[in-house]
């Protein structure tokens, strides 16, 4: 990092400057962002295909899944949860009313305290994993196989966290200054290496995916160590590739050896709530990620399967097969994906408008751009909910039964997508509820939900994974509490703010959830047609796939064209809008 440059002036955002309407440039922006996390998504895709066909989801596809989502968690804490979430309204309110070299002061600063943050629990980290380690390896035989090499994982993958987190933080000034495009880019380089090294580490280290021995398992071991070392280069050249955008806007990489300023101070405190709230939600995380690890059936240093468990005096069953944790990863990524797709870049486009004019004396166009947020993230939020579970049994076995995982792995991939996926559409709507909250500066209403909803979340999840659900029964409580959570929230935000304005919004979204039910149904009746493949085949599961998805994305966006969605209307093409 410099500690010699000097920022460069840039010009202050004015309202006088800000000629295009703020609901289409955000929408603009959305566009775009969606765009690019669809090509970062198949690139994704295509890894999480791989990855499955060669690690599997049993002992080393389990484990390095586990180990990766510790970085994952920091990154959502830190890089794009508590500071970020202050930091953006601070900035944005920074640039449209100060001077640029304050703004880029400031930026600068928080940058500063970020990574020192960061070394700093990366430290620790190590230290807690190497102690870990330790205590495993004291068990001797008794020691489970894939904890160990999941703890040997995170301490290859950990300073990670300082990358990811950065990169996170960074793609926040730009995307102050609208400049989303790279930030929304930086993925496919992460996704692209891993693909690269999975693809040529099978092939040097001999793995070809068929076999599920132990010398296929020593194979994939090797295979997950050498992905977990690129993971930390992959991130090298994440924040790299932000840097000549950086520039562009000003922002320079230096030591500010003053940062305690009043603005760093109001961050921090702002940050506290949000923190809070955030790590309520990644414990829910790696809370599921525990539990699904430690319910699940493993194997002992001897290689035998552990099936029960003692507790309280009483032999208690495993109720998850070995895999699980890894099984509902993909469960997960494949709910996520028209999640990423749309919703995510809907709220990453809208938050820093809504930060910009949400103290305003007059509120009128911060509700407005609010509801047209949460009429956007609805529109796609509703027929992604059904759509995916109407294909979620042909997508996951297309996908995924292949290589090392067997066909009833596949069926248990589906089962807990096709419950993942009746949630999208809260998903979708608290991307925009929650940046509405912290663009008026409210971060203890989200730390409060934040703890209802993991509360939520054990009390209907942990009874259910001794059901027949099985591991599925971890989807059925994160669907649960985040359903809960986004009606709530976004009552609260009504009142909070003096109402939305809601009633303007009944008749789109009305006309959405008729798109949707007669797209359910007409689906619904292919599948029980004669045209609907039955066979039991890769290209049956691909044509129903497609099938499918012609039929329903064709009948949903025509019936909205029809019956005049204005969201629709805004994501046409300007020619397009015209000639309709």
């Amino acid at each position: 990092m410099s500690t010699t440059a000097t920022a460069i002036p840039t010009p202050i955002v004015t309202r006088a400057a800000k000629a295009e309407p703020r609901a289409k440039s955000f929408l603009h922006h959305a566009k775009l962002i969606g765009f690019l996390t669809l090509i970062s998504r198949f690139f994704g895709l295509a890894r999480e295909i791989i990855a499955t066909h060669y690690l599997g989801t049993d002992l080393v596809g389990t484990a390095f899944s586990v180990a990766f989502a510790i970085p994952n968690l920091f990154r959502k804490l830190f890089g794009e949860g508590a500071l970020s979430a202050a930091f953006i309204p601070l900035y944005a309110q920074q640039v449209k009313h100060e001077s640029s070299d304050q703004a880029n002061n400031f930026a600068a600063a928080a940058v500063n305290l970020l990574v020192a943050i960061l070394i700093a629990l990366t430290i620790a980290g190590e230290a807690i994993i190497a102690i870990l380690c330790v205590l495993e390896l004291r068990r001797g035989a008794a020691a489970r196989e894939d904890q160990l090499l999941t703890l040997k994982l995170a301490a290859i993958m950990l300073p990670y966290v300082l990358l990811i987190c950065g990169g996170a933080f960074l793609s926040g000034i730009l995307q102050v200054h609208k400049r989303f495009g790279v930030p929304a880019a930086t993925p496919i380089i992460l996704n692209a290496v891993q693909i690269a090294v999975l693809l040529i580490g099978a092939r040097l280290v001999h793995l070809t995916g068929k076999t599920a021995d132990a010398a296929a398992v020593a194979r994939q071991t090797r295979l997950a160590y050498g992905l977990a070392g690129f993971i930390l280069i992959a991130g090298a050249l994440q924040v790299s590739a932000l840097l000549p955008s950086l520039r562009a806007t000003g922002f320079r990489f230096r030591f500010v050896p003053h940062f305690w300023t009043p603005a760093i101070k109001k961050m921090l405190v702002l940050s506290l709530p949000v923190a809070l709230g955030a790590g309520v939600l990644q414990l829910s995380v790696i809370l599921d990620k525990g539990i699904s690890l430690m319910l699940m059936q493993g194997q002992d240093q001897a290689g035998h399967l552990i099936t029960t468990f003692h507790f309280l005096g009483h032999v208690i069953r495993y109720p998850m097969e070995e895999g699980a944790p890894r099984r509902l990863d993909l469960a997960q990524f494949l709910y996520q994906f028209p999640l990423g797709i749309f919703a995510i870049a809907l709220a990453t486009a809208i938050f820093p408008g809504l930060s910009s004019d949400a103290l305003d004396r007059d509120r009128t166009k911060f509700r407005n751009v609010l509801r047209q947020g949460i009429e956007a993230s609805l529109w796609e939020g509703l027929p992604a909910s059904v759509g995916l579970m109407l294909v979620a049994q042909p997508a996951a076995r297309l996908l995924f039964q292949h290589g090392q995982v067997p066909p009833h792995h596949a069926a248990l991939i589906a089962q807990s997508t096709a419950i993942y996926a009746a949630a999208i559409w809260a998903f979708s709507l608290l991307q925009i509820i929650n940046r509405a909250y912290y663009a008026v500066h409210d971060t203890v209403t989200p730390l409060v939900m934040a703890i209802v909803n993991i509360v939520i979340n054990l009390l209907v999840e942990i009874p259910l994974v001794w059901t027949k659900l099985g591991e599925s029964g971890m989807a059925a409580g994160t669907v649960v509490s985040f359903a809960v959570q986004a009606l709530i929230m976004l009552w609260m935000l009504n009142r909070r703010i003096g109402g939305l304005g809601l009633k303007q919004s009944a008749s789109p979204i009305a006309k959405m959830l008729v798109a949707t039910v007669v797209m359910a149904l007409a689906c619904l009746a292919l599948q029980h047609s004669r045209l609907y493949p039955h066979t039991i085949t890769r290209i049956a599961w691909a044509e129903q796939l497609t099938m499918t998805l012609l039929l329903g994305g064709g009948i949903y966006l025509l019936l909205c064209k029809l019956m005049n969605v204005n969201v629709l209307n805004e994501l046409l093409p300007h020619g397009a809008r015209e000639n309709a």
